[in-house]
Formats: C-alpha cells, sequence, structure tokens
C-alpha cells in the first residue's frame, strides 16, 4: 500500500486482516506499506503520522522508506495517495514492477494525465482499476440489480459536494456521484453543463444517445448519497445508508479478486472518461457554458 494519508488505509486494513468483523474480506493481507503524503495539502500530510502508527502496531504493516522500498515484497499495489496529483507519477513506477494495481479515486486530476496513465498501463501489460467505493455501494447494486435486461433511460444521483484547492473542483467529493453515474449509464457522455452555487451544484451530464444524468452535489444539510435509476417500465430510488455492509467492504470484494484473477470491474476506457467528465465539469462551472467532451480531449 503506497499513501498512509487517507481513512481508506486503516479502513481496508481491518476489513482485510480482522477475520471476526462482519463484513471481513479473505483474500489479502497488506504486508507493507509507504507512508508518502504531500506537504502541501494539509488534509494529506496531517493524516500520514497518525494512520502509519495504525498500520504499522495495529495491523503488523511493514513501513519502508520509498515508494521503491515496496518493490518485491508484494503481489499487488494499492496507490492510496489521496492526493490524485501524485498518482501519474507513482503509477509510472509502479507500473514497471509487473504485478496489478489499484489507485484509489480519483485516478487524476486531468484528462491528458488519465489518458497517459491508460497508455502506460498498455504499453507495460500491467492491469489497473481505479474506483470509487461508492459504485460499489450494496443497496446501489441492487437499485441496478432491478433493471437487469433492461436498459437505463436516465440516472440523477445526490451526494455531497465539498471542494478542496489541491484536488481542484469535482475532483474531491464528484467523483463519488460521478462513478455511480457511469456505473449506470455506461461510457458515451458527449457533453457536459455544470451551474455551481454557494450551496449546492447541478452537473448534466448528455450521452451520445440523447440520455441524459443528473447530480446535484450539497456543500450544506443532507451529505447522504442515493438517487433514481430510470427505466422504460420503472424508476428505482436507492439511499446508500439504508444496508449496513460499508460500501469499502464492496470495494475490495472487487479489488481482490481483480488482483487474484484479473477480474475487470471498471474498462480503461471508462476510468479516463470519468476524468475527463470531472474535468470538462470544472470547466462548466467556471465558464457558465456547456463543454464537449469531444472537442475538450
Amino acid at each position: 500500500m503506497a499513501g498512509l494519508d487517507t481513512s481508506h488505509a486503516p479502513a481496508f486494513a481491518t476489513l482485510l486482516h480482522d477475520s471476526s468483523q462482519e463484513f471481513h474480506v479473505p483474500g489479502a493481507r497488506i504486508v507493507a506499506a509507504f507512508s508518502g503524503g504531500s506537504p502541501d495539502f494539509p488534509q494529506s500530510i496531517n493524516r500520514v503520522a497518525g494512520f502509519t502508527d495504525e498500520l504499522r502496531d495495529k495491523h503488523g504493516v511493514e513501513i519502508v522508506d520509498s515508494l521503491a522500498g515496496l518493490r518485491g515484497k508484494c503481489d499487488a499495489v494499492m496507490l492510496e495517495t489521496i492526493d490524485g496529483r501524485a498518482h501519474l507519477e507513482q503509477f509510472r513506477e509502479v507500473s514497471t514492477w509487473g504485478v496489478p494495481v489499484f489507485i484509489d479515486k480519483p485516478l487524476t486530476v486531468s484528462s491528458s494525465e488519465a489518458r497517459e496513465l491508460a497508455e502506460i498501463a498498455r504499453m507495460n501489460n500491467v492491469l489497473v482499476m481505479s474506483a470509487s467505493a461508492l459504485r460499489f455501494a450494496e443497496a446501489f447494486q441492487q437499485a441496478l440489480g432491478q433493471f437487469a435486461g433492461e436498459p437505463i433511460l436516465g440516472a440523477d444521483f445526490y451526494g455531497p459536494m465539498f471542494h478542496v484547492e489541491k484536488c481542484p473542483g469535482y475532483f474531491w467529493y464528484g467523483i463519488h456521484t460521478a462513478e455511480m453515474l457511469f456505473a449506470a449509464m455506461g461510457a458515451g457522455c458527449r457533453e457536459v453543463r455544470a451551474t455551481r452555487q454557494e450551496a449546492h451544484d447541478i452537473i448534466v451530464g448528455q450521452w451520445a444517445d440523447g440520455r441524459l444524468g443528473v447530480l446535484r452535489g450539497a456543500r450544506s444539510g443532507n451529505h447522504g448519497f442515493g438517487g433514481v435509476l430510470h427505466g422504460a417500465s420503472k424508476s428505482v430510488t436507492f439511499d446508500v445508508s439504508t444496508i449496513s455492509k460499508p460500501y469499502y467492504a464492496s470495494l475490495l470484494e472487487r479489488v481482490i479478486p481483480f488482483f487474484r484473477e484479473g477480474t475487470e470491474s471498471v474498462s480503461a476506457n471508462e476510468m479516463v472518461e470519468v476524468i475527463t467528465f470531472l474535468e470538462a465539469a470544472n470547466l462548466s462551472a467556471e465558464s457558465q457554458n456547456s463543454i464537449s467532451l469531444l472537442t475538450h480531449v
């Protein structure tokens, strides 16, 4: 594991290591970690020491002093670094190790870096997966399951939409609802329009086939995640909080088979398009214009 500057690190360690946990995920252990951290990013660097101590002292994880120090110690890598700006550089190094790589959200914070990362993975023949845990939240997956054999004609999602300077605009929290949107609608978004107010944002994506997907982000009031999926015969609502299973466990249930068998949960094309969508939404919010994903890239 690289990047002990996020609460995901101890949460994943507990779910993987503690078999007494109700939602324990078997099949892997964190054997070594590099703490990392971005000195110019308070939400990163201020949490490194505490999470490093927890993984070393509570979970028995060996702490190494560099990213390179992890090479040869593991069968797979989790890039947990909370600062998406660092992911491309880190991946350049680990992509040569011959092991599968999970990159926690966001994949990158620019579409050009996302495309470069995907090309490095292709050239080095390395398996890579990136996703928000919300993509696999149990309540959301159950809602999707009600459309087996029936196309989803549109979708609306809501969730918190906080901003931080170092992970610009929608990349910090918008990634979560965007991941759910693409899990429901698939790739193929062609245009984005974002409206930003002090307390809320609305992002509307138009797909090439005319379908519309909507994200509503909040910085006040309700900070839960949920949404509505629309089909030809029904609309299905869901609220992530209605199911006790943590979405971190649901994510790990996809990551571990990916590590062990190469099971793909998110295509490279879709991973890149999510980042392109968020970048275009940022530009739209700033310019107050619709942004074409085709001309933007």
